[in-house]
């Protein structure tokens, strides 16, 4: 059962971790039990409890250092496996980058002493790693609220809460703007969304019956997790990846195990479009593991993202498992006629289908998950069906058709209003160039996308 020097064989730590998973825990309490069973050092024990091995975890951390301080940054699985050995001791820039990969503290890492103060280091990572908030000035007072707004909420989830006639009333707020969010622009919704979180936060400051804090909990998870999403629409992906913190957070303190498992699903989000991939995958495959003794919405939400990820990882066999059992579980499940950011109708699963397609490289199957996809969707809308055209772009781009591709791209970027023209669809839109073959990334089609993709904010 032991190795050298009384450390469990991985066996353990796997064992460790899909019971953790099974029963709900968090990965960073995974990693402590893993450090404390299997003798191994706190830096390898967030490793093993996401699962990754250690050539999948210096590949992406070297591709991480490259990205964001190329030629400064050199991490790789030799030099990794020295620091999870103690043997070597990485400098300060690379503690603030393990920070940022696995998404914690020095502490977390047993890395304290390597000169990162805690909450110097949070913030230092983030900044280092992910872009910030790029609001015009009208509304740059939106960045401040964002990051106190979400301390405040921080630090009283664990407390208390109100009457059942206000909470109702909340709830019934809730739902309206989870049904405005479909259709309205990230940046409107956020300062709606705030308020609301602020709210629901003031009314918290006292204790009160569990049930109540409950409903609470559930609200803040909601709320929260729609915050991350229009933050990670607006390419602030510093602040999207903290709002998911919290409502994980939150959805854990609520107990709802679908809704610990929905915040999950939708947070594999931000990794699947902006990296690393490896925590899509790990989120969208947890919840599907809390959602698997039934079926319901959120367990073929988190079966389809695990199979889009793993898809576009490169893993086509595993995906292709994880489709067939997003089917299975989708085609038992009633019609869901809502319109609401937190219902999984059947445009929004033929959307992650056709990203699995797309991915796999599959694309008469993508084009026809498309087309039924887009008839589904109702005049006023958000983004989906302009992601939906960038899909079919890029399978375009996979059958060589580089003009008709980045054309279409084009086309789709310029017919959606200015509101919704967020960095995500930027994002998705230079994939098209990117996914080009050999040459054709400087055809006179992918030049005219590339200079429409660098025009500022506001230019027609």
């Amino acid at each position: 059962m032991t190795g050298e020097s009384g450390v469990h064989k991985p066996s353990c730590a796997r064992r460790i971790r899909e019971r953790g998973v099974e029963q709900g825990r968090s990965v960073p309490l995974i990693a402590a039990d893993i450090h404390s069973c299997c003798a191994v050092s706190r830096l390898r024990a967030q490793r093993l409890a996401r699962g990754l091995t250690l050539t999948e975890a210096g590949e992406e951390l070297r591709k991480l250092g490259e990205r964001h301080a190329p030629g400064r940054l050199r991490a790789e699985a030799n030099q990794l496996r020295l620091w999870e050995k103690g043997t070597r001791v990485p400098r300060t820039a690379m503690v603030i980058l393990l920070c940022a990969y696995y998404d914690c503290d020095p502490n977390d890492l047993g890395l304290a002493e390597a000169g990162v103060p805690r909450r110097t280091a949070s913030v230092t990572r983030a900044e280092h790693v992910m872009p910030a908030l790029d609001l015009n000035p009208a509304v740059d007072y939106l960045a401040d609220r964002v990051d106190s707004v979400r301390r405040c909420v921080d630090r009283t989830l664990a407390a208390g809460s109100v009457s059942l006639g206000q909470l109702d009333l909340m709830e019934e707020r809730l739902l309206l703007a989870r049904q405005e969010y479909v259709h309205s622009a990230p940046t409107s919704m956020l300062k709606q969304l705030l308020l609301d979180i602020q709210e629901v936060e003031e009314l918290a400051q006292e204790r009160q019956p569990a049930s109540v804090q409950v409903r609470l909990a559930e609200m803040t998870a909601v709320l929260a997790t729609l915050i991350a999403d229009s933050l990670m629409k607006l390419g602030d992906l510093r602040r999207s990846r903290s709002w998911y913190s919290t409502a994980k957070h939150a959805s854990d303190e609520s107990g709802n195990l679908e809704l610990r498992a929905r915040v999950r699903a939708q947070a594999a989000m931000l990794p699947y479009y902006y990296g690393p991939l490896e925590s899509a995958i790990a989120l969208a495959r947890e919840a599907r593991i809390m959602t698997r003794s039934k079926p319901s919405p959120t367990a073929a939400f988190a079966a389809v993202a695990e199979a889009r990820a793993l898809a576009q990882q490169g893993n086509s066999a595993i995906a292709d498992a994880r489709v067939r059992d997003a089917c299975a579980i989708f085609e038992k499940l009633p019609a869901d006629p809502a319109d609401d950011a937190f219902a999984f109708p059947q445009r929004r699963f033929l959307l992650y289908l056709s990203g699995a397609f797309t991915a796999m490289g599959r694309s008469s199957q993508a084009r026809r998950v498309q087309d039924q996809a887009l008839a589904l969707y109702p005049k006023h809308t958000g983004i989906d069906p302009a992601l939906l055209q960038l899909e079919a772009a890029l399978c375009l781009a996979h059958d060589r058709s580089a003009t008709e591709a980045c054309q279409l791209a084009a086309a789709t970027y310029l017919c959606v209003p200015e509101a919704h023209r967020t960095p995500i669809l930027g994002a998705r839109a230079r994939r098209v160039i990117e996914e080009l073959p050999g040459t054709n990334k400087e055809t006179p089609a992918a030049k005219e996308l590339r200079e429409l993709l660098e025009l500022p904010p506001g230019s027609p």
